[in-house]
């Protein structure tokens, strides 16, 4: 019979000793040794015919090992059970050597195994933290851009002989080259659709005039003013931060010139936006996009809120770890072991990520927080909605609900899915738990704290 120890030897850091008898895994050997036989087919000998000793000589070893291994794996994993043991990764072999296993020697072992222990802890308190709900203020201005974003976007296009006017939509071809027009060999090129109004005002009046077919040879630097020359450089290719490529030079050849005609504002628009007749007039258009803007920013603010709670938890919620454990078998995972560089190097990270992982699984088991297959299925077909560009059909139509069940057996997306449901659930009852100051605050100000606070976790 199995007989086991168990002892510290660090931080959350256990050895257990098993020792197991001949008893233990022998009548296994035995009987996987008289299966074999059963099945072998070896020339010369008929199926189920084959001479023990021949079995034993040519599947003993192997056998053997596997039978024992085999049986250390279930007395560690039922010790384990039997303890109620919450571990992180699996037991770590300490020094086994194989070798020592002798078929035609069957003897009593013992085997060593480091195991690193789940801790205790308890969360932050969320209740007790400062935390801001900043709140954007939607402008009239705000709302301008939008009408007309809405009027170009459903406008018709139509073709002009020349450029005349800052809404003129141009087709160009980018094409790298020196000062003079000649183009660069295996230099950038790209084609991109363009308003005369996205250039700088000395290159607009450059191309005042010009008609397709025509070219002018520009530099980035000064062609386009900060926001639209970053975009133009990341659509080319080229490193939007470098001040290097932004001295580059391209041929801007011309082969379409349009002008958008901005759809007007009727009755007719309003139902083509809205169709359940809720928009009527111009009063009521405006209104309908105030509060599809303050939502958009309500829910950035909400993200932003979401990310004080998440370094609020991390942050504050103390938790040891086995952290000598986790380096050891950090190193064993891969195909080929990882150096002590390596794992010191990777280690942070993955013990932030581990925290987390601990922090949700508290949330989730304290409040038992769940997630159903029709929740999944409410998420997918949420997301084809989307992919649909929130277009007003029928949900229960057979083709939807077929591609929902698809979506059901697909075992990468259901998991994905739940993970992306559970943690939305989670931050939904953090957010309760917190007492956040509101800050109002100007779309232009909430903009740039985003970036920086990207820029500076990046």
């Amino acid at each position: 019979m199995a007989a086991i120890t168990r002892e510290n030897i660090g931080l959350l850091n256990d050895k257990i000793s098993l020792k197991i008898e001949k008893t233990d895994y022998l009548p296994a050997f035995d009987k996987a040794l008289k299966e074999y036989s059963k099945k072998a087919n070896i020339p010369g000998f008929r199926k189920g015919m084959v001479p023990a000793g021949l079995i034993k000589k040519m599947y003993g070893a192997s056998v053997y090992t596997d039978e024992i291994m085999r049986t250390i794996d279930r007395e560690l994993m039922k010790y384990m059970e039997t303890e109620k043991l919450e571990i992180f990764a699996q037991p770590i072999p300490m020094d086994i050597n194989l070798r020592q296993l002798d078929m035609n020697s069957p003897a009593d072992y013992n085997f060593d195994f480091e195991i690193g222990l789940k801790p205790e802890f308890s969360l932050s308190n969320l209740s007790k933290g400062k935390f801001i709900r900043y709140k954007v203020k939607v402008t009239e201005e705000m709302i301008d851009s939008e009408v007309a974003r809405q009027q170009n976007r459903f406008g018709n296009m139509k073709d002009c002989e020349t450029v005349t006017e800052e809404e003129n939509v141009l087709n160009v071809s980018f094409a790298e080259s020196d000062a003079d027009g000649n183009e660069s060999e295996g230099g950038a090129k790209k084609d991109n659709s363009l308003l005369l109004k996205y250039f700088s005002e000395k290159t607009r009046k450059n191309l005042m005039g010009k008609k397709a077919g025509d070219s002018i040879v520009i530099r980035l630097k000064s062609a386009f003013e900060d926001k639209e020359r970053e975009w133009v450089m990341d659509d080319l290719g080229l490193d939007k931060t470098s001040a290097a490529d932004a001295e580059k030079y391209f041929k801007l050849t011309i082969s379409k010139v349009g002008l958008l005609e901005k759809k007007e504002l009727n009755e007719e628009f309003f139902k083509q936006l809205y169709p359940a007749g809720d928009v009527v007039t111009e009063a009521d258009f405006r209104n309908k996009l105030k509060s599809e803007i303050e939502a958009y920013w309500d829910s950035q603010a909400r993200n932003q809120i979401q990310d004080q709670i998440y370094h609020n938890l991390v942050d504050q919620t103390e938790i040891p770890f086995p952290e000598a454990f986790l380096k050891k078998w950090i190193k064993t995972q891969g195909e080929t072991p990882k150096t002590d560089e390596e794992v010191e190097k990777e280690f942070p990270a993955f013990l932030n990520q581990l925290k987390w992982t601990l922090i949700t699984d508290k949330v989730t088991t304290e409040n038992g927080i769940q997630v159903g297959p029709d929740e999944i299925r409410a998420f997918a077909k949420q997301q084809l909605m989307g992919y649909m560009g929130g277009a007003a059909m029928d949900e229960n139509q057979p083709w939807i609900k077929d591609y929902v069940e698809k979506m059901m057996k697909d075992k990468k997306y259901v998991e994905e899915s739940y993970n992306r449901i559970q943690a939305q659930k989670i931050f939904e009852w953090a957010e309760s738990q917190v007492k956040a100051t509101e800050k109002p605050m100007s779309m232009e100000d909430f903009t740039k704290m985003v970036e920086e606070h990207q820029h500076h976790h990046h």
